[in-house]
């Protein structure tokens, strides 16, 4: 059965408003329900308070925290009054008057005056001073009694005893027990800037300042972060390094988080004493939740940072979590420098990818080899261990010849001369080469990263196996354990004995993942020759690896693995999480093998939803997208072309001179360059105001639909860098009102041309994953259906 693996639930602050996140959690849960912000302003009014009353007042306030100064070595620490306030305090009470100097204490008998004789000369100043340590005093004794945690109620009390005793001696708190800051370098806060530096340098001016954007809300996103607990971490990560998170997370609590709320204690941002170590242990989990607040809250987001969070921030947070987990990114290095004379680090970025340097291929070495067409046994019995990578051998060629090979092919009415194919292909300077997408510009493919990555050698792609009467591959053996715990992690819900069975049973296979000689990913299958098709067992890529375009990489390779071995269908059962990602891949839940194919042969799962893909053995998978976007690049020449043409500018008409009254509109010239065709008799022949008021109608619904936000009005540059010079022709809701009450639309098809343009713009500009897309669509099929209902086109 095929699953996709579900996220960790943990608290995370929102987004904000403006893209600013807001004050994590105050300490000890839900301090009088308030985070630490809220916390940290009422200290601060408490404390303004108090450094205004007079000077007895705050003799008093000190006295209870100042040891007894009497003859006879009293050993009192603290004076206590004789009439101590009620607890908790009623509201109604007024603010008791500051008591006498001469008042005695409860405890020791001796006066005020006495446990405080040592502040008679201290300045007003350092009294205020004292003063604020000692209400962070009084809410660390608060914060202590409440937290559930152990680890974080001994950090609480720690810092409690040493504000206490500073207190006490006068002195400023000093955390002897804790090594001083920063604790890692580079700093976070310096890795994301080589970030930036290495990886968008290149950028115009006005993306790169999208992306600066983008890093310094990261870096704020990171100060207000709230850690889970060790307690927590260990439940949720059994097998991490609890003892260097305990102690991050300590650090963290004492330099951070706490002086938030207490600040007597020196602050500082955790972006600027963490590194890398610390990043590591929160960012899968806080991407995860940053994108899913922004979508949760994106109508609360102003219009300005609309696009910057929901479609520009997932880009830059995926490009940086590679760096984050890479063991060779060097961003990372004391030593980086962009622009080092004669070291100049390399930049590989989507945005120009080097040309396809060599072909992608399959293979298999020919003491492994096996003959497939005979349907007897099963292929992974026989090549088990051996390896099969994706990168050696014959490119792999279409099983048969296809229809119409080789012979010619019948023209089809409205086919473009190949001559004028062959003059376009040459103007393009290098076909296999077309520019890869930018980041910020349209959207790329979704494989687009991972094909990158496997040119440069940075992950690698191979078919293994367990064997029962072969002499065991230490290295095949070890990715298998690797695979196994990755289907194990990701696939929580599937008893792990199984994955265990499966993936090193000799019938199965398994198209392995590797990324710095490790495994990351991969898909679990088993071939069924006889039958014609394979079943998906396991589909998982690692956490940290995911959104990265391995999951489509991976497939492509199958696809092309299976084309190679004339096997063309798979089949699988994907659970609710998975259904979506294998759409995406093709699969739907029209089964195209015969039941009689597959009964009996594949396992059944309950609650889950048997899916199939047929392949086309034509098709080269891996390097679809590439072929799709030179493609692309023909039609956008073709368009230009054809455009040239129609721009060509006629003589005028002369015949009204001689006394012609009027002529057919076929006689002129340019006319039918331009792609006009005579009204035939279909649904245009309706009356004006009959038409103005269907289509008034439809454009009413349309805005009013809940998916229509997006499109309301024009684009905003500063929302949108680059928009206009990937959208040549925009078009939004509010221009279509103008013009329809300008009685522009004199036909339905004008009318239906204008409102699929803002659907096609906002596919361009916005990758698939975005908010904006998925608008799109749902947007245009609602469209659709008011058109049909109208009567405008046929149902």
């Amino acid at each position: 059965m095929a699953d996709s693996s579900a996220g960790i639930e943990q608290g995370s602050p929102a987004i904000g408003a403006v893209g600013s996140a807001p004050a994590a959690p105050g300490p000890g849960g839900a301090d009088e329900g308030s985070g630490a912000a809220g916390g940290s302003a009422r200290i601060g009014v408490k404390k303004a308070q108090l450094r205004s009353s007079p000077r007895p007042k705050k003799l008093e306030k000190l006295g209870v925290y100042s040891s007894c100064k009497a003859e006879g070595a009293c050993k009192c620490n603290g004076w206590k009054s004789q009439n101590p306030p009620p607890t908790p305090p009623r509201s109604e009470q007024q603010q008791p008057v500051a008591v006498s100097l001469h008042e005695p204490c409860r405890s020791c008998s001796h006066t005020l005056g006495d446990h405080v004789s040592h502040l008679e000369l201290v300045p007003e100043d350092e009294i205020n001073r004292l003063l604020g340590m000692v209400l962070d005093v009084e809410h660390l004794y608060t914060c202590v009694h409440k937290e559930e945690d152990a680890d974080t109620k001994q950090v609480y009390f720690s810092l409690f005893k040493l504000l206490r005793k500073s207190v006490l001696q006068m002195g400023k708190p000093t955390l002897e027990a804790q090594e001083s800051p920063p604790f890692e370098r580079p700093s976070i806060e310096q890795g994301v800037n080589n970030f930036v530096q290495y990886k968008f340098s290149h950028l115009p001016s006005k993306e790169h300042q999208t992306i600066v954007e983008l890093a310094k809300m990261f870096l704020k996103q990171i100060n207000f972060w709230q850690l889970e607990t060790p307690s927590q971490r260990r439940q949720r990560l059994p097998n991490d390094d609890t003892a260097g998170y305990k102690a991050d997370y300590t650090r963290w609590l004492c330099f951070c988080n706490v002086p938030q709320f207490c600040d007597s204690l020196p602050r500082y941002d955790t972006t600027q004493i963490f590194g890398r170590t610390l990043l590591r242990s929160v960012f899968t989990v806080m991407r995860k939740q940053l994108l899913e607040q922004a979508r949760q809250e994106k109508d609360k987001l102003p219009p300005e940072k609309r696009t910057l969070i929901l479609t520009h921030f997932p880009k830059f947070l995926s490009m940086l979590e590679e760096e984050v987990y890479s063991h060779s990114s060097p961003i990372w290095g004391q030593e980086f420098s962009a622009g080092a004379p004669g070291g100049q680090i390399p930049v590989h970025t989507v945005v120009s990818a080097p040309p396809v340097a060599r072909p992608l291929y399959y293979s298999i070495s020919p003491a492994s080899s096996v003959d497939l067409s005979s349907g007897a046994g099963s292929p992974a019995r026989k090549t088990s261990t051996a390896l099969e990578p994706a990168a050696v051998g014959e490119k792999r060629k279409p099983a048969e010849p296809l229809p119409q090979e080789g012979s010619k092919r019948p023209r089809v009415l409205g086919d473009i001369p190949v001559e004028l194919i062959d003059e376009v292909m040459a103007t393009i300077a290098d076909p296999a080469a077309v520019p890869e997408t930018g980041l910020l510009s349209a959207h790329s493919a979704r494989d687009e990263a991972a094909r990158l990555e496997e040119r440069r050698g940075v992950i690698e792609f191979h078919v293994i196996g367990n064997s029962l009467n072969q002499k065991p591959n230490k290295r095949i053996l070890m990715w298998l354990v690797g695979l196994q715990n990755v289907f194990s992690h990701q696939l929580p819900r599937m008893p792990k004995e199984y994955i265990t069975r499966l993936v090193f049973d000799p019938k199965h296979k398994t198209l392995s993942l590797i990324k710095d000689g490790r495994v990351i990913g991969g898909i679990c299958f088993r071939m069924f020759p006889s039958q014609g098709f394979t079943e998906i067992v396991f589909c998982a890529v690692t956490s940290n690896e995911q959104v990265k375009g391995y999951g489509t990489h991976l497939m492509n390779h199958l696809k092309e693995y299976h084309i190679k071995h004339h096997i063309l269908n798979f089949l699988t059962y994907a659970d609710e999480y998975a259904i979506g990602y294998f759409k995406k891949q093709g699969f739907s839940k029209d089964i195209k093998v015969p039941k009689a194919k597959y009964v009996g042969y594949i396992k059944d799962y309950e609650g889950a939803t048997l899916m199939g893909c047929e392949l086309n053995p034509s098709i080269p998978y891996t390097e679809f997208s590439v072929i799709i976007k030179k493609q692309k690049e023909i039609i956008k020449k073709l368009i230009e072309r054809k455009q040239v043409q129609i721009r060509k500018v006629y003589p005028g008409l002369s015949c009204f001179k001689d006394g012609v009254r009027q002529i057919p509109i076929e006689s002129i010239p340019g006319i039918r360059e331009s792609g006009w065709k005579p009204p035939g008799k279909g649904k245009e022949a309706k009356d004006p105001e009959q038409l103005y008021g269907a289509l008034k109608s439809i454009l009413t619904h349309v805005k009013s639909h809940q998916n229509a936000w997006p499109f309301m009005e024009p684009v905003k540059k500063t929302e949108a860098p680059g928009y206009y010079q990937v959208i040549r022709f925009p078009m939004d809701l509010k221009t279509m009102s103008e013009r329809l009450k300008s009685r522009y639309y004199t036909t339905r098809k004008l009318f239906m041309a204008d409102m699929q343009r803002v659907f096609t713009n906002c596919r361009e500009y916005n990758p698939p994953e975005s908010e904006y897309y998925k608008c799109a669509n749902l947007l245009e099929k609602f469209f659709y259906t008011k058109i049909k209902e109208a009567g405008l086109i046929d149902k």
